[in-house]
C-alpha cells in the first residue's frame, strides 16, 4: 500500500512538474518568441494589415466592409444605410443570413450563406442585386448590360469578408465613381489598373483589386 500511494504521488509529481515546464516553454516562451520574430520582419501582418487613411487606422486590407451613408435615424435598426456610391462598393456580405451575427461585415463570425444554387431566396438575392448593379452604375451615355455583371458583384464570398472585387467588377463601377467625385474616367482606370493584384506567384488564384485599398486612394486623388 506504501509503494503504492509512492508511485501514485510520484508520479502525480512529475506530471505537474511536466506541465508546469510545458507551459512555460509552450505557453510563454514560444509565443514570445514567434510574437517578436513576426514584430521584426513582418510587423504591419502581425499587428492585423492594418490600412491607414489621415493618419488613422480605417480597417484592415484582410477584411471588407460597407461604404454606406449614415442612416437617417440611428436608433431605427429596420433602416437599412444607403450605398455611398462616390465610393468603390464591395461584394456582397450576406453571410449566414440576417437570424445571426454574420451580415454585412460584421466581424463576429464568417461563412457562406449555405444556400444552394436553387435555392429560391438565393435566386431572389443574386437578382436584386443585379438590379441594383445596373442602376447604380449606370451613368448617362453609359449605361451597364446586366450580361455584363460579373459574379462577384451579385453573390458574397465563402467567408463573407472578402476584401477584394475583381478586376471586371472594379471597371464597371469607373464611370460612376468618375461623375460622383467629378474626376476624369481616365484618372479613376488608372487608379483601378494601379490597384489591380495579380495571380499569387503569378499563377495561383485569379487577379483582384482591394477596395479599402483603392478607395484610400480615392480619396488622395480627389484631395488634387
Amino acid at each position: 500500500m506504501n509503494n503504492s500511494l509512492k508511485n501514485t504521488t510520484r508520479l502525480i509529481g512529475a506530471g505537474l512538474r511536466a506541465l508546469l515546464v510545458l507551459t512555460v516553454v509552450c505557453g510563454v516562451i514560444y509565443p514570445l518568441v514567434v510574437t517578436g520574430i513576426a514584430q521584426l520582419a513582418f510587423p504591419g501582418k502581425a499587428n492585423g494589415s492594418e490600412a491607414k487613411a489621415d493618419g488613422k487606422v480605417v480597417g484592415s486590407s484582410l477584411i471588407g466592409q460597407t461604404y454606406n451613408l449614415p442612416k437617417k435615424d440611428p436608433n431605427n435598426a429596420d433602416e437599412a444605410a444607403v450605398p455611398d456610391l462616390k465610393w468603390f462598393q464591395p461584394r456582397p456580405s450576406n453571410g449566414l443570413g440576417a437570424n445571426t451575427l454574420n451580415t454585412q461585415y460584421q466581424l463576429i463570425i464568417s461563412g457562406a450563406t449555405n444556400l444552394s444554387g436553387d435555392n429560391e431566396k438565393l435566386i431572389k438575392q443574386v437578382k436584386d442585386a443585379k438590379e441594383a448593379v445596373v442602376q447604380d452604375n449606370s451613368t448617362p451615355g453609359h449605361p451597364v448590360d446586366p450580361a455584363d455583371v460579373p459574379a462577384d458583384a451579385v453573390t458574397s464570398s465563402g467567408s463573407g469578408l472578402d476584401p477584394q472585387i475583381s478586376p471586371a467588377y472594379a471597371k464597371l463601377q469607373v464611370n460612376r465613381v468618375a461623375e460622383r467625385n467629378h474626376l476624369d474616367v481616365k484618372q479613376v482606370e488608372k487608379l483601378v489598373a494601379d490597384h489591380t493584384d495579380g495571380r499569387i506567384l503569378g499563377f495561383m488564384g485569379e487577379p483582384g483589386v482591394n477596395v479599402l485599398k483603392l478607395n484610400i486612394a480615392l480619396k488622395e486623388l480627389t484631395r488634387k
